[in-house]
């Protein structure tokens, strides 16, 4: 197995790590990096493996790098990997926000890059992510990078760099769009009559089981929702309700606003 190297380690990388372990990835073929002796600490007592607070010396012993730190890091990283370690033949996987291939090649030089979009519920091994290889990437390194990424949930690859945008406004920023809805639909049980105990109960059953359903039928959610709206019922009348209301427009709206605000925050 190839060694991989985390450098930082937050929340974010020692989920991938679980996700990796329990896939079978053997812990010592795993080293994190952090500068903070605490968190080094947890997370090797929590995952069992090895961990460092010395950046370039654990990427030299590495194939895979993985950038797991907030984007105003990645330059000053940079500098220290370069310092003791050669980057070619090796592959550099980004998870750090709003940072581009040709940002990561400037700092990082001519190498394998993948560079990914997860989002929240990665935390908890439910976690959709997206991924963009440049050119320098090969079918084996791009195969490595989706597993990485897969362990804890889905990896979509997508073909132009571009689409990274549009995937931070459908799953990046996703998470929040359901749990408004999650929101609003307690407050309003709670002004329909039920206490805000039940209607909390009662809502988030009802989003676990509608999402359970959506992710394993073999049936569109379109289908799905017909099949529970009959002609002139309760369901109905709530669904014409929203689709009368500009639903549908309204979350065209809104995705298109967070793409936006994700191109404008892309180029600096």
């Amino acid at each position: 197995m190839s060694k991989i190297a985390f450098i930082g380690g937050g929340n974010m990388a020692a989920a991938i790590v679980g996700g990796l372990i329990a896939d079978g990835v053997r812990p010592n073929d795993i080293t994190i990096v952090d500068p903070n002796a605490t968190q080094r600490a947890r997370v090797q007592k929590e995952l069992g493996v090895e961990t460092s607070d010395d950046t370039g010396t654990a990427c030299k012993a590495a194939d895979i790098i993985v950038l797991a730190v907030k984007p105003q890091v990645v330059p000053a990283l940079a500098e220290q990997i370069y310092a003791v370690t050669d980057l070619n033949g090796k592959l550099l996987i980004s998870i750090a926000a709003g940072v581009t291939i040709s940002a990561l090649e400037a700092l990082f030089g001519d190498l394998a890059i993948a560079r990914t979009m997860p989002n929240t519920p990665t935390l908890m091994g439910l976690g959709a992510t997206s991924l963009y290889v440049n050119a320098r990437t090969t079918e084996a390194q791009r195969k490595q990078a989706e597993t990485i990424m897969g362990a804890i949930g889905i990896c979509v690859p997508v073909e132009r760099e571009e689409l990274l945008d549009a995937v931070t406004a459908v799953s990046g920023s996703g998470p929040a769009y359901f749990f408004l809805l999650i929101e609003e639909m307690i407050r309003a049980g709670v002004t329909l009559g039920l206490s805000h105990d039940d209607a909390s109960k009662l809502t988030l059953q009802t989003a676990l089981g509608a999402a359970s359903m959506a992710a394993t039928r073999n049936v569109t959610p379109e289908e799905l929702r017909r099949r529970v709206t009959s002609p002139n019922g309760t369901t109905h009348a709530a669904i014409t309700t929203l689709q009368e209301g500009g639903f549908g427009a309204l979350i065209d709206a809104a995705l298109t606003a967070c793409l936006d605000r994700a191109v404008e925050l892309g180029q600096g």
